[in-house]
């Protein structure tokens, strides 16, 4: 008989930890190869993980609820074969990890993107800063965190810390916040993102990376509210709580300004409803407007690059791709499955694209790279019936698409004759919320009405 180590998989290269959610098996279970064995959660995905090799479910290391670091062994099969694979897959993780933390998020070809484009630069020189002491409220700690005695990055323990994940060294980069400096609650002091957001928050005051200036975050938090008699309490799943972060952490890093317009469907309603059984008939999915939305986003997404780049401190990555997110909710979260080079597809791609991530989403099958490296997010609250809404833009990107409900309204048009009349047309409101440090409301209205243009003239051969 052998053993088998079943690890903590690294989600994506700049997954650091994961949070096992759930076991599916208990000690004494036979397991088969590729039988989903336990659920995880990272800030990126939950999904059930795989068994390495069929067996017996020996040991259970890491109990649910509890956040390891990525090539931690969670559990130990029982197997009389499968164990050298088992082995390679862990060495093979480990490579993978060590690879990613090598590799910054998004590395896609940017250097044909804009003329004159160059790489990016090394980071900025940042400024080591001592945390304030903590001020005094009635509310739970955040996570230990505290300056290191060097503070010069030479030692063991500030080269692993340095080593936390590219979102990390990113927010502490414009909060001239030097990481080396900190002592995090990852596994040997790595600084988790959790940290360093609870660190600015703290009221520590930090150097701005950019100039001089000094940039003070608020001194206290509000103070936390008291359950009354009656109530009820209930801690936040990890999804949630990691939802919370990533909002609250978008919020800091962009300047959020939204625009509206009302986008006439009825073009686009008739020819839905015209092909609609042929389309089906021919693909096996239904034809909904999502489709055409996304394919209206591609197009305007080419005339307006800006709308599809990220920021690097003073540098705009300009994406060659284009990956369109589109938020699926969940009864326990939201998550943003992300349809790849989406500006190659047509229609019908893009339905069977849609339908698939959507149904593998809500099953937690996706995959890590199937939420990962988007370049722009589309969200529909318009299908609870909500009219408009001013969406958190989904760092690291710089714009969010959010459409309202699809519904007839009357409408004022001009007739033949020249005179207006009142017509039942099919619209919406859009929405646009746009980081205003590289894109100005010029540019982001003139996407929006290039967008409706597109929508309100999708030619029948479209499909």
């Amino acid at each position: 008989m052998a053993r088998v180590d079943i690890i903590m998989p690294q989600m994506g290269e700049s997954i650091a930890e994961g949070t096992l959610s759930k076991w599916l098996k208990k000690v004494g279970d036979e397991v088969k190869r590729d039988e989903p064995i336990f659920e995880i959660s990272t800030d990126k995905v939950d999904a059930e993980i795989p068994a390495p090799a069929a067996g017996v479910l020996a040991e259970i290391m890491v109990k649910e609820g509890e956040t390891v670091a990525v090539q931690t062994v969670v559990a130990r099969l029982e197997t009389e074969k499968g164990a050298l694979a088992g082995s390679g897959k862990r060495e093979a993780g480990r490579g993978d990890a060590a690879a990613g933390e090598r590799r910054e998020p998004g590395g896609g070809d940017t250097s044909s993107a804009r003329p004159g484009a160059v790489a990016a630069p090394a980071p900025a020189p940042q400024r080591e800063v001592a945390p304030a002491s903590a001020p005094s409220r009635q509310q739970p700690a955040a996570p230990a965190i505290a300056a290191s005695h060097s503070g010069n990055g030479d030692s063991f323990e500030d080269r692993v810390r340095t080593k936390s994940s590219p979102l990390v060294r990113k927010i502490a980069a414009e909060h001239g916040v030097n990481i080396a400096s900190l002592q995090g609650s990852g596994v040997a002091g790595r600084v988790t993102k959790r940290d360093i957001l609870g660190f600015i928050e703290s009221g520590a005051s930090t150097a701005s990376v950019t100039g001089g200036s000094r940039l003070t975050p608020p001194a206290s938090r509000l103070p936390l509210p008291e359950p009354w008699p009656g109530d009820t309490v209930e801690p936040m799943s990890k999804m949630r709580a990691l939802i919370s972060e990533h909002m609250v952490a978008s919020r800091h890093t962009s300047a959020h300004v939204t625009s509206f317009i009302e986008i006439d469907f009825t073009r686009v309603a008739r020819i839905r409803t015209k092909k609609r059984a042929e389309f089906e008939a021919a693909t096996g999915q239904k034809l909904t407007y999502m489709p055409f939305i996304i394919k209206a986003v591609t197009e305007s997404i080419k005339a307006f690059p800006v709308m599809n780049s990220s920021v690097a401190g003073n540098n705009i990555i300009y994406r060659k791709q284009v990956n369109i997110g589109v938020a699926v909710a969940l009864d326990w979260g939201l998550i943003v499955p992300v349809i790849r080079r989406a500006d190659d597809l047509s229609i019908s791609g893009i339905t069977r694209a849609l339908n698939d991530l959507a149904a593998r989403a809500r099953s937690k099958k996706l995959s890590p790279e199937e939420v990962q490296e988007g370049t722009f997010t589309i969200t529909n609250p318009g299908v609870f019936g909500s009219l408009m809404g001013t969406p958190i833009i989904n760092q690291p990107q710089v714009a969010i698409l959010g459409v309202g409900a699809i519904e007839k309204r009357p409408k004022v048009l001009t007739g033949a004759d020249g005179e207006d009349v009142i017509a039942i047309r099919t619209c919406a409101y859009f929405s646009i919320s746009f980081d205003h440090r590289i894109i100005d409301g010029a540019i982001a209205d003139q996407f929006l009405a290039f967008l409706k243009k597109t929508i309100e003239t999708f030619p029948e051969t479209g499909l």
